[in-house]
């Protein structure tokens, strides 16, 4: 009679068995994780601040004295040559880095400590409870060696930087430098010191500098000098073999010399000269042609002569014409003006004939002008190239000649400029505040390490809470027995501490009967036929409330009119009879041994309302008495007399009896104990009912105390609910 569930049921059984942790914000996880915990979080937080206490007052006071300096920005007077340093905004943060590094450098730490007079002071070691083996602090005839005063000047100096800070002010030029030590006047002794030692470092690194450069540069100086001289004679030696010519130097805008020969400038000359003439001859030339046609070339037409004779002519041609309208050409006044005109016209043919005649002088004048210069310009410039030539080697030693020059009078400007009184006159370093004497320790601070502890004890206490938290396997609330046993939630049943389960589930307004009579509401969604007909209910181990489980499953469907029995599955540790106030001498037992009337087995639970059968007498082994098929002989047989048939089974761990039962019924009801048991071992006992193919409804949560879920919200709300009003009604 093993049933399954169908899928529309389980649909339907899915909302009412659907844990809510999965709804809860992270928020209110982690605050009942510490609502959880909190006496161990309380602990550890009470304990860091106890502890912090005591370290707080053991510590050695310490005094903290602060000096402050400002640093200037100050560029480079040696090397300061153009194009060659990077722009001071780009290097502002490099020199400060610098400055801050410089000022806790060995050097100056060691410089302190010999001011001070503390390399040969044991006060000064044991005040920073320094001890040492080595032979350097041995001390003799009441001094220590002098062999090791290295050493313990090296160690003077890391104690010292050890105890130093460097604090730059924000967007400022200024910097406090601060020293920490159990002596407040010596806190302020040493930062003091400190303050005037970087200057005195300062003006002696920048003296070092100046003197240096100036050594350096006054023998680049005489270097350069001979170059230049050396390059000068090269050059004039040079020129005067060669037989090279220049017209006197020219300095140019970007500083090098300009000089022109001789024969450059007859070639410039010349050149121009062969242009005008070259114009010339072509403007000849123009005239020449423009000549060749009569009467038409620019030059007749501004000849004076020639313009008085056709003036002229052009009078008589008027006047003839004139005649010819009132007589013929042989008129004597007509043929006078006539011949008059052909003496103009003969005249004016001549002055146009020797305007032509002088325009071919001037043009073939103007041609053997230009041959000549032609000549002459060819002349020169094969001198020009041979001097071209002869002028490489002259070129190359002229710019070297430059070259020096232009670096000798540069090097000597620099030397002009360096000075001993230019490098030291101005400190780009001064002291804004000298260090007082502390009034008050700077460590320990009592309340900063208390909240330090405090803050520590309570991170300590939340990282053991939440492993705490990991490691605890309990199931602690409705909701994690689907989350961790993927069993469909029943109902959770609250404990019962003041009366036994019997005598609270005859009290019908208990929390108990409430709890149970919602579990027998959700069973009826479990098969498609309502309340199965044949459970079983078992748990993982002993004492998990699977008894009080059957015995109120048993009750509640009995209070609905239903007929119902209730066996005693475990013959191994029978509890059902004691429940009727029977003995177990007869009972289940006997049904699976052969008897086959099953009346004297059973007795009546008439407070209760149905029919129990006891376990009967515990047989030798009950395993084998399961093993056959008289179990479901036995289900069939109540069947046929009562509409349900609840079986107390036995535990599932370390016995075969419930798996035995389980695959007789419809299914299973599983007992899971509040904070009583781990989830991996009901895991366990799980995995061996579904080994033996048994139908599991679903997990009822006992023994539930609202109090300790993990996430306190629901679950204690509805089993109370009216009552309060109902007993203010009756009085």
């Amino acid at each position: 009679m093993n049933m399954t569930v169908s899928r529309p049921q389980q649909d339907a059984i899915a909302p009412l068995t659907k844990p809510l942790s999965g709804d809860v914000p992270i928020v209110r996880q982690y605050l009942r994780i510490a609502l959880r915990w909190r006496y161990v979080i309380l602990g550890a937080m009470v304990a860091c601040v106890v502890l912090g206490l005591i370290v707080t007052l053991l510590m050695t006071p310490k005094y903290t004295a602060t000096a402050t300096i400002e640093i200037s920005r100050e560029s480079s007077q040696v090397t300061n040559i153009q194009s060659v340093e990077r722009e001071t905004s780009l290097a502002d943060q490099e020199f400060y880095q610098t400055q801050y590094g410089l000022l806790q450098s060995r050097s100056i730490s060691e410089r302190v400590a010999n001011q001070l007079q503390l390399i040969d002071d044991p006060k000064f070691y044991e005040l920073f409870a320094v001890s040492r083996d080595e032979p350097a602090f041995k001390i003799v005839n009441g001094r220590y060696p002098s062999n090791g005063r290295a050493d313990r000047q090296r160690i003077a100096g890391e104690i010292l930087r050890l105890n130093l800070s460097v604090e730059p002010t924000r967007l400022s030029r200024l910097v406090d430098i601060h020293f920490t030590s159990p002596d407040a006047e010596f806190s302020a002794k040493v930062a003091n010191a400190w303050s005037e030692a970087f200057i005195q470092t300062n003006l002696e690194r920048k003296l070092q500098a100046t003197s240096y450069g100036r050594n350096l540069l006054q023998r680049q100086l005489a270097q350069q000098k001979e170059r230049l001289d050396e390059s000068q004679r090269q050059l004039v030696g040079y020129a005067s073999q060669q037989r090279i010519i220049n017209l006197p130097a020219q300095q140019n805008g970007d500083g090098t010399t300009s000089e022109r020969s001789i024969v450059a400038d007859d070639l410039a000359s010349l050149n121009t000269a062969l242009s005008q003439a070259t114009a010339e001859r072509i403007a000849a030339e123009a005239r020449y042609r423009e000549g060749g046609r009569a009467g038409a070339s620019s030059e007749a037409l501004r000849n004076q002569a020639i313009n008085t004779l056709r003036q002229r002519r052009a009078e008589y041609a008027a006047e003839y014409q004139k005649l010819l309208i009132q007589f013929e050409p042989e008129y004597p006044a007509a043929r006078a003006l006539k011949s008059q005109i052909d003496q103009l016209d003969r005249s004016i043919s001549n002055e146009e004939r020797r305007v032509s005649g002088s325009l071919e002088t001037d043009y073939r004048g103007a041609v053997e002008r230009e041959r000549a210069l032609q000549a002459r310009v060819e002349q020169l410039k094969g001198s020009y190239l041979d001097l071209r030539r002869r002028s490489i080697q002259y070129n190359i030693y002229q710019q070297e000649v430059d070259t020096n020059r232009a670096l000798y009078e540069g090097l000597l400007q620099r030397f002009k400029e360096i000075g001993v009184a230019g490098g030291v006159g101005v400190n780009n370093v001064s002291v804004v505040d000298q260090a007082d004497v502390p009034q008050k320790p700077s460590s320990p601070r009592l309340l900063v390490n208390l909240a330090i502890a405090l803050f520590a004890g309570f991170g300590i206490g939340a990282g053991l809470a939440i492993a705490l938290e990991q490691m605890d396997e309990a199931i602690a609330d409705p909701g994690e027995v689907e989350r961790r046993l993927g069993l469909p939630l029943l109902g959770s049943v609250p404990k019962v501490d003041s009366v036994t389960p019997k005598e609270a589930l005859l009290n019908r307004k208990s929390d108990l009967v409430d709890a149970y009579l919602a579990i027998q509401t959700n069973l009826a969604f479990t098969t498609e036929h309502g309340v199965p007909r044949s459970l079983s209910v078992t748990s993982t181990r002993p004492a998990e409330g699977k008894s009080t489980t059957a015995l109120a499953l048993a009750t509640m469907l009995a209070r609905s009119g239903k007929r119902v029995i209730l066996v005693d599955g475990d013959m191994r540790s029978p509890s059902v009879h004691h429940l009727g106030g029977v003995s177990h001498d007869y009972g289940l037992s006997n049904f699976l041994a052969g008897q086959d009337d099953i009346a004297p087995l059973t007795f009546d639970m008439k407070d209760l309302g149905f029919t129990a059968m006891s376990a009967g007498p515990i047989p030798p082994n009950a395993a084998e008495l399961l093993t056959g098929s008289r179990l479901s002989l036995l289900i069939e047989r109540l069947h046929e007399h009562f509409d349900h048939v609840v079986i107390d089974s036995p535990p599932v761990m370390g016995l075969a009896d419930a798996p035995l039962i389980a695959s007789r019924v419809e299914g299973v009801v599983y007992a899971v104990e509040s904070h009583g048991i781990r989830s991996t071992l009901v895991k366990t006992a799980l995995a061996r009912l579904a080994s033996a193919n048994a139908h599991i409804f679903g997990g009822v949560l006992t023994k539930f105390e609202a109090r300790k879920a993990h996430y306190g919200y629901g679950y204690e709300y509805g089993y109370g609910y009216g009552r309060d009003k109902a007993a203010e009604a009756k009085s």
